[in-house]
């Protein structure tokens, strides 16, 4: 009878920088539950950090050719960090080197112990510090693990925005008229995409067209297409945005300045579900879901006899109202830093992260274009930056004043958690140890934190 191969489990690499050969083989010998690496000093230990890629390390900071400073032990942690900021360094110091360690804390370290060296106590802080690691890739793993739906695209942290996309998810699946309402730049056609993605069209034709942006001679040919000869110029037969989308998602954009003689034929459409190209005579079954879009009070719209108010009916079987970004507390933040990463690859700059002035600016500007404002004016400010942080003047804003409206005790709290968070984690450009300290709560409270709040990590 074969005994069955089991694989064994990889144990987890731990870097130990300590240039005292005699505590390097205690150590080695002691921490035999992990793959443990030593180096003696600075180039050793950088090079096998490369090359091993430990989740921990334990540094002493009396490393040659200052075994009685610390210089070189700060310049390795600092190197370490560069290298990896999520890296959970344990920096080992001698009694008299408290000021040190708080130094290297200060820099990034995860903990810091005093010689010498009790190793049951090392290997706890050693545990928790592995804990620790797993956990935020766990955490990024969670985040990531959206980055197959449609709506990964949509960076929030705001409670309504968030509803806004439980909405679009259980919307999705049903074949029903979506009406979008909000403001220009909220981001109504990426939601739109995500109600076709994410429901039984997906994977056929998304068409959208901006009923805007065409002049209005043209919007019907564009809408129904038309046959060759129909008119002067066409000379060939053209499908329409409608009969392009079949079995798929038609998008109406800017369907409020829809002209009333096209409003006519488009809920002929919606009631029959069949066309008519310009110039033909032969009705054209088309099976298309409808989702529409608009800034515009569509009731006032009605009032003025501009919109129908039967369309209307037809095209708004259920409505879903965008907020504006001045509405959503923290989200100009957390999409500025999305911005910047996306720009910095784009533009080939490295900008880093924001100065105050400049979260200020972020947080109490109105955004009157939306998120497409926030969009233009972080391009902006990464090619107009001169260090590696972006100032309130290259974003060409200004701090505001606050609002001074009254909030209860527990709505103040929930603000400025909803604030602060995406503030001190881009000042610490994501580092959580960083962004933990700058707001007075422990690692783990963060994290509870954010998960309440549904803050992503920049």
């Amino acid at each position: 009878m074969s005994k069955a191969k089991t694989k064994t489990k990889a144990k987890p690499k731990l870097l130990v920088v300590e240039d005292d050969s005699g505590l390097q083989r205690q150590l080695r010998w002691s921490f035999e539950n992990y793959d443990t690496i030593v180096a003696g000093d600075r180039e050793s230990a950088l090079a096998k950090f490369e090359a091993e890629a430990p989740a921990v390390v334990t540094l002493d900071f009396g490393l040659p050719p200052d075994p009685d400073g610390a210089s070189e032990g700060l310049a390795t942690l600092e190197e370490i960090l560069a290298l990896d900021s999520d890296a959970k360094v344990i920096v080992v110091t001698g009694n008299e080197d408290r000021e040190h360690a708080l130094r290297a804390v200060q820099l990034g370290a995860y903990d810091f112990y005093q010689k010498p060296i009790d190793v049951d106590v090392l290997s706890l802080i050693i545990d928790r510090a592995y804990r620790l690691r797993e956990l935020e890739r766990e955490n990024r793993d969670l985040m990531s693990g959206r980055g197959h739906s449609p709506l990964d695209g949509l960076i929030t942290a705001d409670p309504e925005m968030l509803k806004v996309c439980a909405m679009i998810e259980k919307v999705a699946p049903a074949n029903v008229s979506v009406m979008l309402l909000g403001e220009s730049g909220t981001g109504k056609e990426l939601l739109a995409r995500a109600l076709h993605e994410l429901g039984p069209r997906a994977g056929k034709t998304f068409a959208a067209i901006n009923c805007a942006a065409i002049p209005e001679n043209l919007i019907e040919s564009e809408l129904f297409g038309h046959e060759k000869g129909a008119f002067t110029g066409a000379h060939k037969q053209v499908k329409g945005k409608i009969e392009v989308a079949a079995g798929g998602t038609l998008f109406l954009d800017e369907v409020g300045d829809l002209p009333l003689a096209l409003q006519v034929k488009l809920l002929r459409f919606l009631q029959e579900r069949v066309i008519e190209r310009v110039g033909g005579r032969q009705p054209i079954s088309v099976d298309v879901r409808v989702v529409c879009a608009t800034h515009q009070d569509l009731d006032q719209l009605i009032a003025q006899d501009l919109f129908r108010e039967d369309l209307y009916y037809r095209l708004c079987e259920l409505v879903i109202r965008i907020p504006p970004l001045r509405e959503r507390e923290g989200d100009a933040v957390l999409l500025a830093h999305n911005f910047m990463g996306a720009f910095n690859e784009e533009l080939g700059r490295s900008v880093k992260g924001f100065r105050s002035d400049a979260l200020a600016a972020l947080s109490n500007h109105d955004w009157p274009g939306n998120v497409r404002e926030l969009e233009n004016r972080m391009k902006r400010a990464v090619i107009m930056a001169e260090g590696t942080r972006i100032a309130a003047s290259d974003l060409d804003l200004v701090s505001g004043e606050d609002d001074d409206r009254v909030l209860s005790l527990k709505e103040a709290r929930e603000v400025a958690e909803r604030r602060e968070i995406p503030r001190a984690l881009s000042q610490s450009d994501g580092n959580v140890s960083k962004a933990a300290k700058l707001l007075g709560v422990s690692r783990p409270t963060l994290y509870d934190l954010m998960r309440h709040h549904g803050i992503k990590m920049p």
